[in-house]
């Protein structure tokens, strides 16, 4: 530890990478593997099955074994689809940091733009939104991420809650449709928290100094992805183990106070293990895993919330369609997370 520790910062960040797609693409070869040895083996039986357990006139000891398999190759897809977004999270991390203080806001502000446009697909505007929406694309949405690029973090942090919260209600009433005026721009003025507020503070992660810490930005990004992550997974498995009443049934069904505690201490431990890649001690590190991994998987269940009153499973234009997962559904965690995370330890140091 203490020769990895006498690097330089650049090779460092380096080993960093290569450890990330080194567990990826061994992830990547064991399931192209099993995927291979399923299709080799596999396909008639699968078909079979599938018509078989169709049958109602097939007994049920005999149908279970095919719906199962069934099952086992719909988990499959979905690992595949789930790991090939890993790999774009992975690549866009990469790229952030290889591009610089000014590629990395280029890149997350063109993330932004798209997660912000998909919000809106869902959110019933009109003609009167019309200037509202061109403020919050082209106006709002480049000047956060200048403000990002340039550490005017004391600005940044305020320029949406603030200034902007202020000029949407005045740039929508200047267009003169006071229909559902306030629903209207409560919608605008959330998907602006969320989508670029909330996502900016990620790049500002890269670019936040502290003592003793310089030029390690790109470790607090990798900790917190890291214990998101775990939280959401482990959140996920803990729901499914203690099957209990579910706190907002007309929300999620899986959602549960003892599920979120679990996820987020679980988070919690493994902050502690990556403290030493952090500013932190291992209990500060521990705490502020708690924190961010609380915020992001309580920011999951806002937008689950936001998704039902809209009546979609997930965002994006296509997926009521195909089924897809949309980019803020995947990013809509770090954008509760990132800013929590942000302000704990800036204030914390």
């Amino acid at each position: 530890m203490s020769a990895l520790r006498d690097l330089p910062v650049s090779t460092q960040v380096a080993l960093l990478f290569v450890l990330l797609f080194g567990v990826l693409a061994l992830v990547t070869l064991a399931a192209l593997l099993h995927s291979l040895r399923d299709d080799a083996g596999g396909d008639t039986q699968t078909a079979e099955g599938t018509a078989a357990a169709a049958d109602p006139a097939l007994p049920g000891r005999q149908r279970r074994p095919l719906e199962g398999a069934r099952r086992s190759r719909n988990g499959g897809e979905s690992f595949h689809r789930e790991l090939r977004a890993v790999w774009s999270g992975a690549v866009v991390f990469w790229l952030a940091w290889v591009s610089g203080p000014a590629g990395a806001t280029l890149l997350f502000g063109l993330v932004s733009f798209l997660v912000l446009r998909e919000y809106l697909s869902l959110m019933h505007t009109r003609r009167g939104d019309h200037r509202t929406l061109i403020l919050a694309f082209f106006v709002v949405l480049p000047l956060q991420y200048l403000l990002v690029a340039n550490r005017n973090f004391d600005l940044f942090t305020v320029f949406i809650p603030v200034y902007v919260f202020f000029a949407v209600p005045v740039v929508s009433a200047l267009a003169g449709d006071p229909e559902r005026y306030l629903e209207r721009n409560a919608k605008i003025q959330w998907g602006l928290t969320v989508c670029i507020y909330g996502l900016s503070h990620t790049p500002a992660l890269l670019l936040l100094e502290f003592p003793r810490f310089a030029d390690r930005g790109a470790f607090l990004v990798f900790f917190l992805v890291v214990v998101v992550v775990t939280a959401e997974l482990v959140q996920d498995l803990a729901a499914r183990r203690f099957k209990g009443a579910p706190f907002a049934r007309a929300i999620s069904t899986s959602f549960s106070y003892r599920a979120w505690f679990v996820g987020a201490f679980a988070a919690a431990f493994v902050g502690a293990l990556l403290y030493w890649i952090t500013p932190f001690k291992a209990g500060q590190a521990a705490a502020m895993a708690f924190i961010a991994s609380g915020a992001g998987t309580m920011g999951e269940f806002v937008m689950k919330a936001l998704k039902r009153d809209a009546g979609v499973q997930h965002w994006g234009n296509q997926a009521a369609v195909t089924g897809a997962v949309g980019l803020l559904d995947r990013v809509a965690p770090l954008c509760f997370a990132a800013p929590v995370f942000f302000h704990s330890a800036r204030w914390w140091t």
